[in-house]
């Protein structure tokens, strides 16, 4: 039966519905919308085969089939989920993160950023996992900048020297304002510049020779593969959402 065209009808870009489900709040439904048409395009078609009654297949040779398909499928979903993860070397999660994100209130670290673990699922596709990773780093902004100075804060307990030399150039710059403020160093900033470049040069040696790099680089790759693993693994959850007087929706991002 062929249907007529409908002139009234509106027909909606999927990047546009996708982008209202997203700023309406409904993120949970654009989740499990990615997860959906992930597995209707991934699921093969069957055809029906016509077998003889009269053939005989022996036990030995159903066993090993299916053990065979069952290994296959193991391997090509080994083989899905390595390249989904993968998919996110070149993913910049930050891509979507402004100033805002920071100013609002700290998500609650037991409800809402670890909650439970039917909040977790591996994502279905490279595309579920972008869009996890873009709108979970977003939402738990405030919450991976309190892991990362956590992880920078073990490194350098971990490391004494580190935290020794960065000390010490914090302590050096608090003496040269205490000394630029004492000697009266804006009236000669030629004077000033010299010492500021001093006191530059040393501050450079000092965290070369203390390992404070190293200790800030780890820290930054553990976050960041903290903060990777976590946004493409924790479902998108809904927004609050209140109704307003004149029936229109506002989105409360919690």
């Amino acid at each position: 039966m062929a249907f007529l065209a409908n002139p009234l009808s509106l027909s909606v870009p999927e990047s546009a519905f996708e982008s209202w489900l997203r700023d309406t709040g409904y993120l949970e439904i654009l989740d499990q919308r990615t997860t959906d048409l992930h597995r209707h395009s991934t699921t093969p078609t069957t055809t029906p085969t016509t077998t003889n009654t009269t053939t005989a297949v022996t036990n030995s040779a159903t066993a090993a089939a299916t053990a065979a398909s069952i290994s296959n499928g193991v391997f090509v979903l080994i083989f899905l989920h390595i390249g989904t993860l993968l998919s996110l070397i070149k993913l910049n999660p930050f891509a979507k993160l402004n100033s805002d994100d920071f100013s609002c209130d700290t998500p609650s670290w037991t409800v809402k950023f670890v909650g439970s673990l039917d909040c977790y699922s591996f994502p279905s596709s490279s595309s579920q996992a972008k869009l996890r990773v873009h709108e979970n780093v977003k939402r738990y902004a405030r919450n991976y900048a309190s892991l990362f100075v956590l992880f920078f804060a073990c490194s350098l307990y971990q490391k004494l020297l580190a935290l020794v030399g960065l000390i010490s150039c914090l302590a050096l710059w608090d003496l040269l304002k205490l000394c630029g403020d004492r000697w009266g160093l804006e009236q000669r900033p030629v004077f000033k510049q010299s010492l500021i470049r001093i006191a530059q040069c040393a501050t450079a040696v000092i965290l070369l020779c203390t390992n404070v790099p190293v200790a800030l680089f780890s820290a930054i790759a553990v976050s960041y593969a903290v903060m990777i693993l976590h946004a493409s693994f924790r479902k998108l959850t809904p927004s609050k959402q209140s109704t307003s007087k004149d029936g229109n929706r506002r989105i409360d991002r919690s």
